[in-house]
């Protein structure tokens, strides 16, 4: 949409001509606002929401894909798949006829086919791979889950059959290969980026096989998409989608409000009854299968010490953040995984709030008289956590209160992951989505000795935890998985490397005008399939 027209269309809904404004704009466009901007457009290289909304989902397919709004999984860019009697191979028999994008700066020569797929995931676990010294790059997730680890070998049969042999079984596997950054890159684009001598642009000017094509971004401010009028499920019925990057959860509500956007990304819960009152807008929620937690470093002093962790837990009231952050959209978190998962151990019991308790322990470590660190604050709005300054500033007055005297810091997103993962932070505010809908996704991703370095902020390498988790991977039995998972998170609330903080339900509002639009369970935006009244 150009300029003048979006400026025409907001010269209209001023005169309180909503719906006439919208029908002005070019046509099939829809604008979403969301809360923050990309890291790139690499899905490997990155774990947050933020940027899977707005790289792998609009841009790329996976070999299987969750069902829109659902957990069950579904073909992708595999058609079909078997897997071996010892649960250690997996062969997946490729889509035909399925075509990459076409930009300014790829024109594709051939169909999608096996060697996509090979390079896609020899790309994340060979450090020879050609591209990958070309640009070497840290792939968190597939590290996170063990995926170098423990894939023996991927193998091509022929041009539309791909074969994974695990040296290990890995009950997650499939269900990993639904997640955002196992999406399909084109092999023949790569190749293309290494003769040109650009390989930066991998993550800068993405092409993928998706439902839409990306055509720019202006950094901060907007991502601009065209539907694929290829795309192998058939054309999307928007023809333009726009990212317009609003960080602000009040000007977005504004713009929601004025027809300037039709969909809107998390609302802090004291402007979702603003917007209920409004007729224009509609708003769908659910439970999140999420959890927004403070990690505690435990290589930085004090917090290496058990006796410190669990001060900071019973330091924090809970159910006060709750009521004044989360305004009871949300439940107060005990476990690293949602009460709706398979496997949660209702028999473990919180930390009770008892500031006398925590200068208690204080004391015991050594700290009679408290002692300075820094609290990280969540710099963006995030389905786990709706305003994380605010939290930030309650948090800070409780630890107060017992002696632990905090400087509240804060940088853009982007570099806030960054400085994280590095291993920066003191007491960090984070969260989390469930990608897949199994508590490895969890339990593994966030805690394990493997994701050390990138999602695991604590820092916290357990080898009790480590091997329960990685003994509930290497089962199929359910009842195993479980018995397991339990006792991780009994291990994991008496070493305290985290203070679980809430549950939240997810809200979505949008204009009435659009329909279609399904909330995923994992609270990732996807517009294909949406369309406008």
């Amino acid at each position: 949409m150009k300029r003048r027209h979006l400026a025409a269309a907001r010269h209209i809904l001023a005169a309180g001509l909503a719906v006439c404004g919208l029908a002005a704009q070019a046509a099939g466009t829809l604008i979403y606002c969301s809360e923050g901007s990309p890291e790139g457009f690499d899905p490997a290289r990155y774990t947050a929401g933020t940027t899977f909304d707005a790289a792998s989902q609009p841009i790329f397919n996976r070999l299987v894909e969750f069902e829109r709004g659902g957990t069950t999984i579904e073909p992708g860019l595999a058609e079909k798949w078997e897997v071996s009697a010892d649960g250690l191979t997996y062969t997946f028999h490729l889509r035909r006829g399925v075509r990459f994008h076409t930009t300014d700066w790829f024109k594709p020569g051939r169909d999608f086919n096996a060697d996509d797929v090979v390079f896609t995931f020899d790309r994340m676990v060979n450090k020879d791979n050609a591209f990958q010294k070309a640009a070497p790059v840290a792939f968190e997730y597939a590290a996170d889950m063990g995926l170098p680890d423990n894939l023996a070998k991927i193998e091509k049969p022929d041009s539309h059959t791909v074969r994974f042999t695990l040296k290990q079984v890995d009950a997650a596997f499939l269900a990993n290969l639904a997640m955002d950054f196992a999406s399909i890159h084109s092999a023949e684009y790569a190749d293309q980026l290494l003769r040109n001598g650009t390989p930066q642009d991998f993550n800068t000017r993405p092409v993928g096989t998706g439902p839409f094509v990306f055509r720019r971004y202006e950094k901060d401010a907007q991502i601009r998409y065209a539907a694929n009028p290829t795309y192998f499920r058939g054309k999307a019925a928007i023809d333009q989608l726009i990212f317009a990057i609003t960080k602000d959860s009040a000007v977005r509500l504004q713009k929601l409000k004025a027809g300037e956007c039709h969909v809107s990304s998390y609302p802090k819960p004291a402007e979702v009854e603003v917007l209920r009152k409004d007729p224009k807008i509609k708003l769908l929620t659910q439970p999140g299968l999420n959890v927004g937690y403070l990690s505690l470093n435990v290589t930085h002093k004090p917090f290496d010490s058990v006796d410190v962790r669990r001060a900071v837990n019973m330091a924090i009231d809970k159910k006060a953040l709750l009521d004044a952050v989360y305004q009871g959209a949300g439940t107060v978190a005990v476990n690293p995984i949602p009460p709706a998962m398979w496997s949660y151990n209702r028999q473990v019991k919180d930390y009770e709030y008892s500031p006398q308790n925590a200068r208690a322990l204080l004391a015991k470590a050594g700290y009679p008289n408290g002692f300075e660190t820094t609290l990280w604050a969540l710099p963006v709005q995030r389905p786990y956590n709706p305003n994380g300054a605010q939290a930030a500033e309650l948090i800070q007055a409780d630890l107060a209160k017992v002696g632990i005297r905090t400087r509240i810091v804060k940088y853009e997103w982007a570099e806030y992951l960054k400085r994280a993962k590095a291993g920066e932070s003191d007491i960090g505010m984070f969260g989390w989505n469930g990608d897949n809908g199994d508590p490895d996704n969890f339990l593994a991703t966030l805690l394990s000795c493997a994701a050390v370095g990138s999602s695991n902020y604590s820092q916290w390498c357990h080898k009790e935890y480590d091997d329960l988790i990685n003994k509930a991977r290497q089962t199929t039995r359910l009842a195993e998985r479980t018995k397991l998972y339990e006792r991780a998170q009994e291990v994991f609330k008496r070493e305290a490397p985290w203070v679980p903080m809430a549950h939240s339900v997810v809200v979505q509002p949008m204009l009435k005008n659009v329909e279609g639009f399904r909330m995923s369970p994992f609270a990732i935006a996807q517009f294909y399939g949406v369309s406008l009244k």
